[in-house]
């Protein structure tokens, strides 16, 4: 994926955890694995969270340093398969984002599938947007979002 290239593209995240199928959802249907699976030091805040179901409901936050923090309010869906969910943007800095976070079973685990279409705006914000949403911050984003969630699923076994 080129930085800035210019339309709607996808970023997909894959990785095998030793764990089964329920155990990965009822860690991402926890009201606190939001702030489990952000990285120490990430300025993210939950304001308001009215989420009823890991499938629906809307979250509010905001992320970056005090008065310069952004507003992202997504909104949690059903996915594209049984095993899935999908997190919206409804109101925040990019022009697109749309956040699948999907559960397959394999034969030793379950593959962990993060795969998110989004479209930066045009002009000053779209570079901000390129910079924190995208590339190499979306990639160490992810890595860390994967490497948490295997660290607390291995664990328990």
């Amino acid at each position: 994926m080129k930085l800035f290239a210019r339309g709607r593209r996808e970023f997909v995240h894959r990785s095998k955890i030793r764990s089964d199928l329920q155990s990965l959802q009822t860690f991402h249907e926890d009201p606190g694995a939001l702030q489990r699976l952000t990285p120490p030091g990430l300025p993210m805040k939950i304001v308001q969270d009215e989420r009823r179901s890991i499938t629906e409901g809307d979250v509010l936050l905001r992320m970056g340093p005090g008065p310069v923090s952004l507003r992202w309010l997504a909104r949690h869906e059903p996915g594209p398969t049984a095993s899935s969910f999908t997190d919206r943007l409804i109101d925040g800095p990019l022009a697109h984002w749309e956040h699948q976070h999907i559960f397959e079973p394999l034969d030793e685990g379950v593959a962990l599938i993060d795969r998110i279409s989004l479209e930066h705006r045009p002009g000053w914000r779209g570079i901000l947007t390129r910079l924190l949403f995208d590339g190499p911050a979306l990639t160490l984003l992810f890595r860390y979002r994967h490497w948490r969630t295997r660290k607390a699923l291995e664990d328990l076994s």
